[in-house]
């Protein structure tokens, strides 16, 4: 069994935006994010499940108002969806175990990176700072940051 699930305790902890964003896969407005200019070196979890997602090796400023990365930490714990609403046809990105909303993912990233921007909203993260990955849990991670 995973040590990471849907965690209802902490679903009961989120504020308004942060269930509305994983629960109701809702979208914060551009700009407002918490995370969107952190330059700080670490990884981003999921806020409910704890699952590392996105590290800040992968975090760019794509200009589109939220955090975006080129690629996951893990890419077995980002699932892609199709997503038909709002009369758009996008590729939405929830996370494995806790089944959060995170975004969407577009093909108009970085080139020499791939080429994919990973479009993700702050109320749907937890960021772990590379110095307290250890005493987190994240050990397992720390010789993939920061290289």
């Amino acid at each position: 069994m995973s040590k990471y699930f849907k965690d209802p305790m902490r679903i009961d902890q989120l504020n308004e935006i942060e269930h509305w964003v994983t629960q109701e896969n809702g979208t914060e407005r551009p700009g407002t994010g918490k995370y969107l200019n952190n330059k700080k070196i670490g990884i981003y979890v999921d806020i409910v499940s704890g699952e590392p997602l996105f590290s800040s090796d992968e975090k760019f400023e794509s200009g589109c108002g939220w955090p975006s990365f080129t690629k996951p930490l893990v890419s077995s714990h980002v699932a892609e969806l199709q997503d038909s609403s709002h009369g758009m046809l996008r590729t939405e990105v929830r996370s494995k175990f806790a089944d959060s909303h995170l975004g969407h993912v577009f093909p108009d990233g970085p080139p020499e990176r791939g080429g994919l921007r990973y479009c993700i909203n702050s109320a749907s993260l937890r960021f772990i700072p590379l110095d307290e990955m250890e005493a987190e849990g994240y050990g397992e991670f720390i010789s993939q940051i920061g290289e």
